[in-house]
């Protein structure tokens, strides 16, 4: 009898979410794999399928059965076990009878911390084919559905309808019930281009079946065909295929057997900005665009069928059909918004609520016109340019274009601005206001968008802060979060010598008296600064040397970055362990000094050791040097001179008695001490990079 097996698991079911497919897909994998591994089942090479009517995953070399374990369980001491008169005892009797065995059948067992009784008993090890059914359904319940649905009168629960389970181990398929359908051998082709059954009769048919029933089941080589598909369709128009990825798992997840096919519109649409068009043709349609040489669009879009049809010039007039009502709303909305100026609109923002304690999106852009003025001044941008597209930055939400088209906020603005006679540089901020969108994105190019990128992100931090309205745990509804990290990016990033500090009060200065409740900008500098822990983690920097500088109490994001990455580099420096405990010590030593000890310079009079002499004066070798370093934010370079201290700091603590018995020398010491804790806290709380453990 083999000792392994091919496993095969497929939910049949109706068309399932395209969006959610790859992951419910991975998930099924997942919980299929973690099943067998919880039983010590061993198991090969592991594939997963997933079309829009099917999840499967396929294992082969599945163990038919776990080695059997083998057990011990402890019961009482021995010294326990039996009384006086060499009786069992109570305990040992009721530890027997949990076990099922009288106390005779017990084994005296030997632990580091003496004799004890205990029972060494073989557990058999788990069968793949009696677990099998627990293994598939505890998969199911784990899958990431938000939203479960029933049919028919069945009290079962799954994303979609279900109408075949396979499960099969070899040749055996006959495994229990799974969302109330007896499980099988039996499963379906493409449903248009296959009819009937299909009986499996061993788990290695399943990818050749199915295929010959023209279904591509494997999702990544879905994938893969309709890219190549693409590139093929749009190299024939001598033009390139802009292939977005989430577009594209989407469209394999709408398709079993997909076939590529070309149309085209009427070149008078490109008139309408190019992506409205994109917009129109990749959310609704789930079509591919098309550009030629230099970027721009072409009139073609490029579509995935389900099916291999004998007339493609059907379908495709099809498609055509469909999309040229959606572009000529675009062309109609972009010609009607024209008619109404951006600041035409400005008054009409009274009509639309921001948030209900903190006003309308008028008294936002009230706001906003200040602030970007601010921010420009201080980064030295004109602020009359970033205080009118701070006027002007909302009103492209009440046109036509972006009410259908909502990721046209902030693009109809720019085209608008620009038809309106605009500055240039004003219309890119109204789009660019809202770079990063998300992590990683490309950051405002010029200084009016970052000024009003800023301002915008800044005055929605202050007020929600403000209100009482904070994140908590995953509840974040004014992505307040990704507002935080947009603008540290932005600051360190662009380069931008701004303190948080300052421009928060800026920001609550432009709301009304009583609005915002006191000490909330010190709470949102607060929050906004602990958004870095996690930046400096993807960048593998320890969180000693983050909380090292933040200790320090910064507020300029871009002096934290300097401080963080030069304690980063002092951190792995030889010098580096030794002098960050010398600093513990040094702040050990003056913290438990009473809070009105007064600190002078260091008397050279009252040095009597060699190792205080020489320690200060290598301290006031590198002084200079140093200051010119710090002056320069040259942190890197003022820590690397410092490292040169670590020899007569450990000799100093080895030869000298900070405490001595003579006040005046115990002054003195603590004193140079407190020279040498200011040297390298200037960068950073050194001591935190201790690590103990």
């Amino acid at each position: 009898m083999a000792s392994t097996d091919t496993l095969l698991v497929e939910l049949g079911t109706e068309e399932l979410p395209p969006k959610a497919l790859k992951s419910l897909g991975l998930a099924f994998r997942d919980g299929i794999v973690a099943g067998l591994r919880e039983r010590q089942l061993d198991f090969g090479e592991v594939q997963w399928f997933a079309s829009p009517r099917r999840l499967a995953v396929l294992i082969d070399k599945v163990q038919l059965q776990a080695a059997d374990q083998e057990v011990e369980t402890l019961g009482p001491p021995l010294a326990q076990a039996r009384d006086e008169d060499g009786n069992w005892t109570p305990a040992a009797t009721g530890f027997a009878s949990r076990q099922g065995v009288e106390p005779e059948q017990l084994a005296i067992v030997e632990t580091p911390k003496g004799a004890r009784l205990g029972l060494r008993s073989t557990v058999p090890g788990a069968r793949a084919g009696a677990c099998l059914n627990d293994i598939i359904n505890g998969s199911i319940q784990q899958l990431p559905i938000p939203r479960r649905m029933r049919w028919g009168a069945s009290r079962v629960e799954f994303v979609r309808p279900v109408h075949w389970v396979v499960a099969m181990l070899g040749g055996e398929c006959e495994h229990g019930e799974v969302l109330g359908l007896p499980t099988g051998r039996v499963t379906r082709g493409h449903r248009f281009h296959s009819s009937g059954d299909i009986t499996l009769q061993r788990p290695e048919d399943y990818v050749a079946a199915l295929a010959e029933a023209k279904v591509v089941a494997n999702f990544e080589q879905r994938r893969e065909m309709i890219r190549d598909q693409v590139e093929v369709e749009a190299s024939a128009l001598q033009a390139r295929a802009v292939i977005d990825d989430d577009l594209l798992d989407e469209v394999t997840g709408l398709v079993e057997w997909p076939v590529a096919l070309t149309g085209s519109f009427e070149e008078r649409f490109l008139e309408v900005p190019a992506e409205a068009l994109v917009s129109s043709m990749k959310e609704h349609q789930k079509y591919f665009h098309v550009v030629d040489a230099d970027g721009k669009l072409r009139p073609n879009f490029i579509t995935i069928s389900n099916i291999e049809s004998k007339d493609p010039i059907q379908v495709i007039a099809g498609n055509e059909r469909v999309i040229r009502p959606r572009l000529s709303d675009a062309a109609f909305f972009f010609e009607t918004d024209k008619k109404t100026s951006l600041e035409q609109r400005v008054p009409r923002l009274d009509n639309v609520v921001f948030q209900q304690q903190l006003g309308t999106l008028r008294d936002k852009t009230g706001r906003l016109e200040n602030l970007a003025g601010e921010l420009a001044r201080l980064i030295a941008s004109p602020p009359q340019l970033a205080s009118r597209a701070a006027l002007l930055s909302k009103t492209d939400l009440l046109t036509e274009m972006v009410l259908e088209f909502a990721d046209m906020q902030g693009i109809a603005g720019y085209y608008y601005a620009l038809n309106d006679g605009e500055s240039p540089e004003v219309a890119a901020a109204i789009v660019q206001q809202y770079w990063p969108r998300f992590a990683g994105d490309r950051l405002p190019e010029t200084s009016t968008a970052c000024a009003l990128a800023l301002a915008d992100r800044l005055d929605t931090l202050v007020g929600i802060f403000g209100i009482g309205q904070p994140p908590t745990g995953s509840k974040d509804p004014f992505a307040l979060r990704r507002a935080s990290l947009a603008v540290l990016r932005i600051i360190v990033e662009k380069q931008l010598d701004l303190d948080l500090r300052e421009c928060l009060a800026l920001a609550e200065a432009q709301y009304p008296a009583g609005v915002i409740a006191p000490g909330s900008t010190g709470q949102v500098l607060e929050y906004m600064i602990e958004r870095f822990r996690a930046w400096y983690e993807e960048e593998d920097i320890p969180v000693e040397v983050f909380k090292a500088v933040s200790a320090r109490k910064p507020s300029r994001p871009l002096d934290i970055q300097r401080r963080v990455h030069a304690v980063h580099a002092f951190s792995r420096l030889p010098e580096a362990g030794a002098l960050a405990a010398a600093n513990k010590r040094v702040a050990n030593i003056l913290g438990k000094l009473d809070a009105a000890h007064e600190f002078s310079e260091v008397s050279t009079d009252l040095l009597v050791e060699p190792q205080e002499i020489a320690l200060t004066d290598a301290l006031a070798r590198l002084q200079g040097t140093v200051s010119d370093h710090f002056a320069r934010d040259e942190y890197s370079e003022a820590l690397a001179c410092l490292a040169a201290l670590r020899d007569p700091i450990d000799a100093f603590f080895d030869g000298v008695m900070v405490n001595a018995e003579d006040p005046g020398l115990r002054r003195n010491r603590l004193n140079l001490l407190k020279v040498l804790h200011d040297q390298f806290t200037q960068v950073a709380d050194i001591s935190q990079l201790v690590v103990t453990g």
